[in-house]
């Protein structure tokens, strides 16, 4: 592992991670033993607009149960669950984060898919999978914590078959106005690797990916937090499950960062979808 990747995983680490959505379950009136696929909606889609995103992407693919499909840092398995439960495919997730992947196969097991869904730790610069193995690649908000954008897409092209699909949300670069930390996604500079569309492209088509589709999803992500925002200041403070469970006592400083530079049109949370020639 890098310095950097320690850092990272050092940032999402948590031991008591588990116990915590345990007793937030609970606190909820859910059974911690028994909880449903949603009832982890909450803190299990860890990015951007949540169960929603992961939707309005999945909506644009073509997913089987026979689609074999990898989930590039899956953090505590929330989008790998979805995929697998939404379609029958199969699917595999690593992280960086040990933590992460002892939650993701625990939850996995409580929510009865745990043959649905594998989770190990790895670097998405190093996926630990062989050539051509995959045939759809997801990555939920990971690309924020990689400098090297170049070799991500050079792993993502050598473990999806030909006519392979990499398809990404990410927040990205719309302005060069210094950045206020922390974020979600790190709590200093010095591995937040937030850089524009064009970086992506680039290197996408260094790697022999073709551009399929984007789209700036500032609006919704706007409208997202409002609604958000509006529900917990009416309630008077977060639900017992949700995203706060994941980012340590930094968190309302973290979204509120990132609200901030959203509406100044600094940052922006970018859907893209890759293909390899068939």
């Amino acid at each position: 592992m890098t310095d950097i990747e320690t850092l990272v995983a050092r940032h999402y680490s948590g031991e008591t991670l588990l116990d915590s959505i345990r007793a937030a379950l609970k606190q909820s009136g859910v059974d911690p033993d028994a909880p449903g696929i949603e009832d982890l909606k909450p803190v299990d889609e860890f990015h951007t607009g949540g169960l929603e995103a992961t939707d309005a992407l999945l909506d644009q693919l073509e997913i089987t149960p026979q689609t074999r499909v990898l989930d590039i840092g899956c953090g505590i398995g929330g989008a790998a669950r979805h995929v697998a439960a939404r379609t029958g495919a199969h699917v595999r997730g690593f992280d960086l984060t040990p933590d992460f992947v002892d939650t993701a196969s625990a939850l996995s097991r409580l929510v009865g898919l745990s043959d649905a869904t594998r989770f190990q730790v790895g670097s998405a610069l190093d996926i630990p999978e062989p050539d051509d193995s995959a045939d759809l690649a997801l990555m939920f908000h990971v690309g924020m914590n990689i400098e090297d954008k170049p070799k991500l897409f050079q792993e993502a092209a050598r473990v999806l078959a030909p006519g392979g699909t990499f398809a990404l949300f990410d927040v990205m670069r719309a302005s060069d106005t210094p950045l206020t930390f922390p974020f979600p996604w790190a709590e200093e500079a010095a591995f937040s690797f937030v850089t524009p569309p064009e970086i992506y492209r680039a290197a996408a088509k260094a790697a022999g990916f073709e551009l399929q589709a984007e789209r700036n999803r500032s609006a919704f992500a706007r409208e997202f937090f409002d609604r958000v925002l509006a529900r917990i200041a009416e309630a008077g403070g977060p639900p017992p499950v949700g995203i706060h469970l994941l980012m340590h006592e930094t968190g309302k400083t973290k979204i509120e960062n990132y609200v901030t530079h959203l509406t100044a049109g600094d940052i922006a949370p970018v859907e893209m979808i890759f293909r390899l020639p068939g």
